[in-house]
């Protein structure tokens, strides 16, 4: 039982990470274990995740729900408070942690890609220095429900740009494009969400000799780009091979199918998942 008093739920107190498991182990979760501590820590709240413990739990909870592989969530909200602000910091978080089988794959996605649709909700600004995983949700679904009444392509993802215009983040996802031979990504800087995965993938490219750079773009330069894909933690890196504008115009990236360097960093990231199995 949660108090109705838990500020997570008063006030959006609190903070995620949502993550899926390769083999039945959870991938980068040091990772993901790091950032929420540091938000945490930024927020008040009293919680420094042990990740023995969590891989345990993890694992009792997988079983119990005769889960294989699994989408995780584990979610730290305030605790429960005084009706009204706080002069204090959190003491006694709650600490939940969910599963669900992870969404079915078709590999035709890895070559045919989704479709990106540019949406008039704006990204707003984060809550502090840099944007936290949090449970202020409601700017994400606003822009799920327009993209869900825009007349976009089935699966497409939703992507929002800063209220100066510069590119940002999709709904659930960061953003990559090619250009000149150069992978480009928007800097934290505009307020996006510094996402485990998009950091991996940084490295990879490094790794792979591929030139990097994080910074801001406008989507006139979105639209001449060589390749594009997103990514997150569950949907790993999708290719982006159209593009369609806030009046319905659609532009087909390159030959419409997945890139040569995007292919590329699929195949390195996936096998990272197999090197960092424990």
């Amino acid at each position: 039982m949660i108090s109705v008093y838990d500020h997570g739920f008063l006030y959006g107190m609190g903070l995620f990470e949502t993550f899926r498991t390769y083999q039945g182990a959870p991938y980068l979760l040091e990772r993901h274990l790091a950032r929420l501590m540091e938000g945490c820590r930024a927020l008040g709240i009293a919680y420094e995740p042990d990740q023995g413990e969590i891989r345990s739990w993890l694992r009792r909870l997988m079983a119990a729900n005769a889960l294989s592989e699994a989408y995780v969530r584990l979610t730290v909200t305030a605790g429960e408070g005084e009706l009204g602000l706080p002069q204090h910091g959190y003491d006694a978080p709650n600490v939940l942690m969910m599963v669900k089988p992870l969404p079915p794959v078709h590999k035709s996605l890895d070559r045919e890609g989704k479709q990106l649709a540019l949406l008039h909700t704006a990204r707003n600004t984060p809550e502090g220095q840099v944007r936290f995983k949090s449970l202020h949700y409601m700017n994400n679904i606003l822009a799920k429900h327009e993209l869900r009444a825009s007349g976009a392509a089935a699966g497409a993802e939703g992507l929002m740009l800063t209220r100066e215009g510069h590119l940002a983040e999709g709904i659930v996802s960061n953003l990559f494009f090619v250009s000149q031979g150069v992978i480009h990504t928007p800097s934290v800087d505009t307020g996006i969400l510094p996402g485990i995965t998009r950091g991996r993938v940084l490295e990879l490219a490094k790794e792979a000799g591929h030139a990097t750079e994080e910074g801001y773009y406008t989507w006139e330069q979105l639209l001449g780009a060589e390749e594009i894909w997103i990514t997150n933690s569950v949907q790993e890196l999708v290719p982006i091979t159209t593009l369609r504008d806030g009046d319905g115009a659609v532009t087909t990236i390159g030959n419409g199918l997945a890139g040569p360097i995007t292919g590329t960093l699929v195949g390195a990231y996936r096998a990272d998942t197999r090197i960092a199995l424990p």
